[in-house]
């Protein structure tokens, strides 16, 4: 059987929204730190660039903050200025240019942000969550130590935030982005029934929303999110997908966290997924949609010094655009 053969459900078109998508194979967000002072760069752009012309389905951008926030990651994107706006539709104009289709993903970091943090400080504001309880851990690049997380400011309206998340998604769509994608639950400090309760009610009430899809982010016992943290599990091992994909009846359905082409094949056969969502592979290898169409290997060695960059470095496309394709 050959590669093609393997994967047909994979390499079908699919309708996100209103557009169309080449395969369903799709990019998930992945923090990269390479924009300085918060603004978007042509190296950023050819990091996207990489990655269409690579066959990519659908790219979902590195998280891309709605405010200033002391984020764990000193050079990553924003989107509340004019300038921002320019900077990311440099890179959207040319992602469509190359037949691309591209996501914004918009991010708060909420409690796990830090008041001594820079961005923090040009703020003004507090380090604001739902509730003044404090996340366990936290390592920042660009602050002396370890101060770990601080207890955040309860804050009173929350209107505060939802306002800066529709500024946002106002701003990428000015900058010509195909969609937004908001990142909504994976750190949640809930009980698994409380939880469940309250995903199923939220998914189904947002599904009368005419929502382009919903990414199910699985859990995988080797994530960062699910290992131990001082010797207790940071998550419960559950089945996600089988426990709200019944939920869904109108919108997409694209299957995250540790898919591997062959599963995704199955997932979307069977009706589990419409599509699924790769994200460390796509970090090493830009043509990883070519690769598993033409049956090539998944074999570039991660570059983990330089998966993410601080502003001491002056050598970002090392570890970021120097990734070999396939010579298909």
């Amino acid at each position: 059987m050959t590669s093609s053969e393997k994967f047909t459900a994979l390499f079908k078109p699919l309708q996100i929204g209103d557009i169309m998508i080449k395969n369903r194979i799709t990019m998930s967000a992945l923090t990269r730190n390479r924009a300085v002072n918060t603004y978007p760069t042509e190296l950023m752009k050819e990091y996207y660039l990489q990655r269409v012309r690579g066959d990519t389905g659908l790219i979902v951008t590195e998280g891309i903050l709605v405010s200033r926030q002391g984020t764990e990651w000193p050079l990553a994107p924003g989107i509340w200025d004019d300038k921002h706006v320019e900077g990311w539709k440099n890179i959207v104009d040319a992602v469509h240019q190359e037949g691309g289709k591209i996501y914004a993903q918009l991010w708060h970091v909420g409690r796990v942000a830090h008041p001594d943090a820079p961005e923090q400080k040009l703020s003004g504001t507090p380090v604001y969550a739902p509730s003044a309880i404090s996340a366990r851990g936290g390592k920042f690049r660009h602050i002396h130590g370890v101060p770990g997380y601080v207890t955040p400011t309860a804050i009173d309206d929350p209107r505060i935030i939802i306002a800066q998340f529709k500024h946002a998604a106002v701003n990428a769509k000015r900058a010509g982005f195909d969609g937004v994608e908001f990142p909504l639950g994976v750190t949640t400090t809930m009980p698994l029934d409380e939880t469940i309760a309250t995903y199923s009610y939220f998914i189904t009430e947002a599904d009368k929303l005419g929502l382009s899809y919903f990414a199910l982010y699985r859990y995988v016992p080797t994530d960062q999110f699910h290992v131990s943290f001082e010797g207790v599990l940071r998550a419960t091992a559950h089945d996600v997908v089988g426990t709200f994909r019944p939920y869904i009846k109108n919108a997409k359905v694209i299957v995250n966290s540790g898919v591997t082409a062959e599963e995704g094949e199955l997932l979307v056969r069977e009706g589990h997924a419409d599509a699924i969502a790769i994200g460390f592979d796509f970090i090493t290898h830009p043509d990883l949609a070519k690769r598993v169409a033409h049956g090539y290997p998944l074999d570039n060695v991660p570059d983990i010094p330089h998966l993410q960059t601080n502003k001491a470095s002056t050598d970002f496309a090392t570890g970021y655009t120097d990734y070999p394709f396939a010579d298909l």
